[in-house]
Order: C-alpha cells, then sequence, then structure tokens
C-alpha cells in the first residue's frame, strides 16, 4: 500500500474520532458499501494503521510507541505537503535553521528544495538526504546514534552537537498535543533532542497535523507557551484555541 486515498484517511480519522467503529457505522459514516469498507479496512489493517476485533475495528493507539515511519509516510500525507507549504512560504531565503525527525519535517525538507542560501542542521537523515539534493542549501547533520527505524540521530552527542548553533528558526514536529497545554512524544531520547533543539532558536516553529490534537505520547517535550508559531491543517477543536492565545502561539492554518 503505497498511499491512502482520501476515503481511508477518512476512516481513519473517524475510527480514531471514535476511539472504535463497526463496519456498519464506517459504511453508513462514509456512505459506502460494506464491501468498500471491509476493502479498505483490510488494506489499512495490513499496513499496520488499524487493529481490527470481532466485529469492528479500532485504531493501535499507544501512549509508548508512535507509529511505524512507512505507515507515518502514508498517513495524513496530504495534510503533511500543505503544511510544509505553508511552512516553506514563511521560511526566508538566507537563514539558519534546524529541522529535527519525523514525517512532517521531510515533507518541510521538500517544500524547501528551491531554497536559496539556507544553513540547515538536523538530525533526520532523510531530511539530510532530500535537502542535499539543493546546492544552494548548506546541510550540516548532527552526530550520535542512528535509529534504525527512522533514521533519526539521537543521543548525547547530538544534544551536544545541537547547543553549539544559534538559529533563526527551530522546527520540530510532535506526537500529540494535550488538552493541557503540552506538546509530547514518544522516545525520551528523541524528546531530549527535541528540547536541545528548541533552546537554540531564535524563534521555534511546531509543525503538527490535526490529528495531534488529543493524542496522549507519554512524555511532555515542551509547554505551548515555548512555541512562537503552529503549523497545522485544520482549525484546532476546542480548548486549543484559547490554550494558543493564552500561550500567544501565531496558529497558521495550511
Amino acid at each position: 500500500m503505497n498511499h491512502s486515498n482520501p476515503r481511508q484517511v477518512q476512516l481513519l480519522d473517524t475510527v480514531r474520532t471514535r476511539g472504535s467503529a463497526t463496519v456498519e457505522q464506517l459504511a453508513e459514516e462514509l456512505g459506502v458499501t460494506l464491501q468498500t469498507v471491509r476493502r479498505d479496512v483490510q488494506r489499512l489493517a495490513d499496513a499496520g494503521l488499524l487493529a481490527r476485533f470481532h466485529g469492528g475495528v479500532r485504531v493501535p493507539v499507544s501512549t509508548i510507541e508512535n507509529i511505524a515511519h512507512p505507515q507515518r509516510q502514508m498517513l495524513h500525507a496530504e495534510a503533511k505537503a500543505r503544511i510544509a507549504r505553508a511552512v516553506a512560504a514563511q521560511v526566508p531565503h538566507d537563514c539558519s535553521l534546524i529541522l529535527n525527525v519525523g514525517t512532517t519535517a521531510e515533507a518541510i525538507a521538500r517544500a524547501l528544495l528551491q531554497h536559496r542560501g539556507l544553513r540547515v542542521i538536523t538530525n533526520n537523515l532523510h531530511v539530510a538526504h532530500i535537502l542535499a539534493g539543493n546546492e544552494a542549501c548548506e546541510v550540516i547533520v548532527a552526530g550520535g546514534t542512528v535509529r534504525a527505524r527512522d533514521r533519526a540521530v539521537v543521543g548525547e552527542a547530538t544534544m551536544d552537537f545541537i547547543r553549539q548553533f544559534k538559529v533563526d528558526i527551530a522546527l520540530v514536529g510532535c506526537s500529540g498535543i494535550e488538552q493541557d497545554g503540552t506538546v509530547r512524544d514518544y522516545d525520551l531520547r528523541e524528546v531530549k533532542v527535541a528540547q536541545a533543539i528548541i533552546g537554540q532558536g531564535r524563534e521555534v516553529w511546531l509543525a503538527a497535523d490535526a490529528s495531534k490534537f488529543n493524542r496522549p505520547a507519554m512524555v511532555q517535550v515542551a509547554p505551548l507557551a515555548a512555541i512562537d508559531r503552529l503549523f497545522t491543517d485544520a482549525e484546532p477543536p476546542a480548548p486549543f484555541p484559547a490554550l494558543l492565545a493564552q500561550a500567544q502561539v501565531r496558529c497558521e492554518i495550511a
């Protein structure tokens, strides 16, 4: 399965919103036949994006572990591409930035391929590989331990490396934004690096598609007050508009 079509993304969103759903409920909600739903469910289950149980499906949500990298690349790909274009439109030529791990960061790297005079520090080997294709961009890769599943570079050495630089824009992603006003993620080592990145930006930008609102994750990255701008793809649900206003975060909806 190379990509989720819009109906499958809608099906996933429906299941995520409800927590679980029967095939009948999904057919009614999406206005399609049971056969179509069963086929979509089978493909999404094969891709590891849905967990099946007797009579229905649920999203395999865990507060401990994120969905695997190839599955995250497929999930909300169009939303991430829109967010990436919105971010790239705001990144000036001739500036310095840090891009961290995650599939949204990779989409942003692709959107920056036409920029001139960028200096990009990253702990994401996918981002480095993408931006190496832009000869007008200097790419600096952080040292450390490479995590096989998503080519992220993490660890103490990574943090020490990042702390050498002060950049115009520190650009981070996350796995969840919770109702207590915290930005959260799954992996403590990844979070430590993200915190180091946030500390080195004159401005801190968070890129998070709308599925991240109310999504639980175990480790706190930062309070919303540490973020200057949030780029997302849909109006955040309550209570987030009030939380964002209170934290003085400028929200850009792609």
